[in-house]
C-alpha cells in the first residue's frame, strides 16, 4: 500500500460530518427548553443562533484537496463539498499563459486553485553552478502567479527527503496506515548523484541566498510564499542535513526575510512528529502572520522525530478540533488540506483512483478527511 495523497473513488456519508457537529455542539453550553410543532419539550443547546447551511466567507479557511486535470475526477472532488483545489505547477518559469491554462480547466468545474507547487530548482538548493538562472525562473514565476490571481506558491528544500523509514501498518478493521522508523533507514547510503553530502550549515546559506532573492519578488506580487515542513523530520537523510525539520528551524526561516509572503506550511502532524505542541507552534506562526498554508491531520507520535504513525483523524493525539478552534480565531484565510487519508477496504476493492492501485488511498478515504474536516469547520463556525 502507498500512502498516495492523490486517489479517489464515489460516495460520501455526511452523516458523520452531521453526527461531529451535533456532538460538539451539544457540549458547547447549558440546555435550554423549548417545544418542537409536535409539542413535546426538546433540549437545545444555549447558544447563539447560527443559520444552517453554515456557509464560509472569503476571509475564513477554505478546505482544499489535489485533483489532476480530468474533468470527471474534478467533479467528484466538487461533489464532496470541495471549491478549492492544489496542484503542481507546470516547468518553470511559469507564464500567465501557462498558469491561465491549467486555472481556466478547473474553473470549468466550479473548482478554483488556491495553492500550486513549485519545483525545478535542485541547484539552488545544493548551491550549485546555475541557481541564479534557476532563482530568475522563479522571480518570473511569481511575477506571472501575481498576475493571474494565485494567492500562494508552496515549496520544498529537501537536499533529500528521507523515505527509506516508512513502511505499511494496520489500523482498525484491517485499514491501511503508514508509520515511520528512522532506525529502519538512517544508515541508507547517499547517492552520489547528488554530489557533496549538504551540512546544516550549507543549507542554511543556500535557502538564505534563495529567500533574498524571491521574497521581495514575491511581496510585489502580491503572493505568499509557503515552505512545507520536512516530512518525515529527521535530522539526516543519507548524508544530508534537514534543515526545515525543527521549531527552531521554523522560527529561523520566517526571520530571513520579514516578509508575510515568507511564510510556512503549518501542519499540525509534522508538529506533533517533532514532538512540539501543535497549538504552540499554531500560534506562533499564525500570530506573525506567517501561516500560507494548512495540512490537517493526525498521528500517533513514539519517539519525537524518530517514530511514529500516521492515523484516522479522530484517533491520534492532537486535538483537531482545539487545531481548528484556533486556526478561525486567528484569522486564517487561505488553504486547508485534509491530507494523507488511511487506505480502506472499498477503496481496495474498487481500485478505482489517479493511480489505479488497489493498495492506494483513493475517494473514500479522502472523503472521510474532507467530511471530517468540513465538521470541524461548522462545528467552530457554529460556536
Amino acid at each position: 500500500m502507498r500512502d498516495n495523497r492523490r486517489d479517489f473513488i464515489k460516495k460520501i456519508s455526511y452523516l458523520t460530518a452531521a453526527g461531529s457537529v451535533a456532538g460538539i455542539t451539544a457540549c458547547t453550553g447549558p440546555e435550554k427548553k423549548s417545544k418542537n410543532a409536535a409539542g413535546p419539550e426538546i433540549s437545545e443547546p444555549n447558544g447563539k443562533d447560527v443559520e444552517w447551511p453554515v456557509v464560509f466567507g472569503q476571509d475564513k479557511p477554505k478546505m482544499c484537496l489535489i485533483s489532476p486535470l480530468d474533468s470527471k475526477y474534478m467533479k467528484k472532488v466538487k461533489q464532496i463539498g470541495v471549491d478549492n483545489v492544489l496542484c503542481g505547477g507546470p516547468q518553470i518559469p511559469w507564464t500567465v499563459n501557462s498558469l491561465t491554462e491549467i486555472k481556466d480547466q478547473y474553473k470549468a468545474e466550479g473548482l478554483n486553485v488556491i495553492n500550486m507547487m513549485i519545483g525545478g530548482f535542485n541547484n539552488t538548493i545544493y548551491g550549485r553552478e546555475g541557481r541564479d538562472e534557476e532563482i530568475a525562473k522563479i522571480k518570473d514565476s511569481l511575477i506571472a502567479a501575481g498576475a493571474v490571481g494565485l494567492p500562494v506558491v508552496e515549496y520544498n528544500f529537501y537536499a533529500h527527503r528521507f523515505l527509506d523509514g516508512y513502511y505499511n501498518t494496520v489500523a482498525r478493521g484491517g485499514a491501511g496506515t503508514l508509520s515511520m522508523d528512522y532506525e529502519r533507514g538512517k544508515n541508507v547510503p547517499g547517492d552520489p548523484a547528488e554530489g557533496t553530502p549538504q551540512t546544516a550549515e550549507m543549507l542554511w546559506n543556500n535557502l538564505t541566498y534563495f529567500l533574498k532573492a524571491v521574497i521581495p519578488v514575491a511581496e510585489k506580487a502580491g503572493v505568499r510564499m509557503a515552505l512545507h515542513p520536512n516530512d518525515p523530520p529527521v535530522p539526516v537523510s543519507r548524508g544530508h542535513a534537514q534543515i526545515v525539520a525543527t521549531f527552531s528551524d521554523w522560527k529561523r526561516i520566517i526571520e530571513i526575510v520579514d516578509s508575510p509572503s515568507n511564510g510556512m506550511t503549518y501542519d499540525c502532524g509534522v508538529s506533533r512528529e517533532i514532538g512540539e505542541d501543535p497549538m504552540e507552534v499554531l500560534r506562533y506562526l499564525g500570530s506573525r502572520d506567517r501561516i500560507n498554508h494548512i495540512h490537517y491531520r493526525n498521528v500517533i507520535v513514539e519517539k519525537p522525530s524518530l517514530k511514529y504513525e500516521e492515523v484516522f483523524f479522530d484517533e491520534g493525539q492532537v486535538n483537531m478540533f482545539a487545531v481548528m478552534k484556533e486556526i478561525f480565531r486567528l484569522g486564517y484565510k487561505y488553504g486547508l488540506y485534509p491530507e494523507h487519508p488511511r487506505a480502506l477496504d472499498y477503496d481496495r476493492e474498487s481500485a478505482v483512483g489517479i493511480g489505479k492501485n488497489p493498495g492506494d488511498a483513493g475517494y473514500t478515504g479522502w472523503t472521510y478527511n474532507a467530511a471530517y474536516a468540513k465538521a470541524m469547520m461548522q462545528a467552530v463556525a457554529s460556536l
